[in-house]
């Protein structure tokens, strides 16, 4: 693994996700509304991009672009086509975009893009991409050199959210990919080698399992733990696993949910709910004995159950996590919202609560 002085991945953080979508301006929407995001800028035509249009949402310190085509045939549209709305690109914020490239396409990545200085009247950005899993890719961006909005191309171009209550949302925790079977382990050490990432945690079919269905996961992170990425593989089980029906209708690898942070989890799902978001259920009997699996923690247990506010502990403190429902009719990206108390954990405690719940979905979909 590469040492943390020679590593240009060392001091990274979260730059932003694209999303390729049907229909960019009504997801803007529809993140604008449902999830109190306000737009910032904007690129197409209309800035002398050609073929595409995207647009820049903001909150705090998340930045989500949605992409979408106006071609039938370029790969924009032949993403949508294949896996629905998704997230294309996880970007990272980097020092030097080229030494960050070249240290991961040595370590083994395949380059997308080599390492290109993009320009306009507000400076320069730095700007290399490498393949993932999937169709996945992670562009590492550097952007010590500019001024403007965003990225050259894009204008600023700001509308408010519109959201009936204001979430905040914070930041994202960790970014979760599903791949297939038998290549859980294969991408844990391309994360050690091209980004010099280490094992966080790992989880077996035995952590996570249900009557019906189980899958693996570890957790690759940099040494701050500032950028995570749990990878999912599907678990021999009875009937199919969430991971699978994934698979199935992403048509592939890819981005399953992303952890957005907040600093209270709380005030933030009565939000959301009033905003309209729907998030997964969970069983009354979770709470019954809460306290004595968790221990004490501040938040009143009645307010949890009634708001299906999942906890769990490690040691250094707890966690409260919710997931919401899929956001397009493919049962394929969801969110997850998180608040840590010190916990660095990723609920392992909740996840037989949890699946049951994505199972009875499942189940209603005739995908079990």
């Amino acid at each position: 693994m590469t040492s943390p002085k020679s590593n240009p991945l060392a001091n990274i953080d979260w730059a932003y996700l694209e999303f390729y979508v049907g229909n960019a301006k009504q997801a803007a929407r529809f993140y604008s509304t449902a999830f109190g995001f306000e737009q910032i800028a904007y690129c197409g035509p209309e800035t002398g991009v050609r073929g595409r249009a995207s647009y820049l949402l903001e909150q705090n310190r998340l930045r989500f672009v949605l992409t979408t085509s106006l071609q039938p045939d370029d790969d924009v549209a032949k993403h949508v086509a294949l896996h629905g709305d998704g997230i294309k690109d996880i970007a990272i914020l980097v020092e030097d975009a080229r030494a960050a490239h070249d240290a991961a396409v040595a370590a083994g990545a395949r380059s997308v893009l080599p390492p290109t200085s993009l320009r306009d009247e507000f400076g320069t950005i730095v700007k290399a991409t490498i393949a993932t899993y999937g169709d996945t890719v992670h562009s590492f961006i550097q952007r010590d050199g500019y001024g403007g909005v965003f990225l050259p191309g894009f204008i600023e171009q700001r509308k408010a959210s519109g959201a009936v209550a204001k979430a905040g949302l914070q930041a994202i925790d960790h970014c979760v990919g599903n791949v297939g079977w038998g290549e859980m382990d294969g991408w844990g050490e391309f994360y050690a080698k091209a980004f010099g990432f280490s094992q966080l945690v790992s989880f077996d079919d035995k952590d996570i399992s249900t009557e019906y269905s189980a899958l693996k996961s570890k957790v690759m992170s940099d040494e701050r733990h500032r950028v995570k990425f749990p990878i999912n593989e599907p678990a021999q089980g009875k009937k199919k696993s969430q991971i699978e029906e994934y698979l199935d209708f992403y048509r592939g690898p890819g981005v399953q949910h992303v952890a957005i942070a907040t600093d209270d989890i709380i005030e933030t799902v009565k939000a959301l709910q009033a905003n309209g978001v729907e998030f997964q259920d969970t069983p009354d009997t979770y709470y019954d004995a809460l306290e004595s699996r968790v221990g004490q923690i501040d938040e009143a247990t009645k307010t949890l159950r009634d708001l299906r506010i999942l906890v769990d502990r490690d040691d250094l403190g707890y966690m409260l996590q919710i997931f919401t429902k899929p956001l397009q009719d493919r049962p394929t990206l969801f969110f997850e919202i998180i608040q840590r108390k010190g916990s660095l954990s990723f609920g392992k405690g909740n996840f037989k609560a949890l699946f049951v719940s994505i199972e009875m979905d499942q189940a209603r979909r005739g995908n079990l």
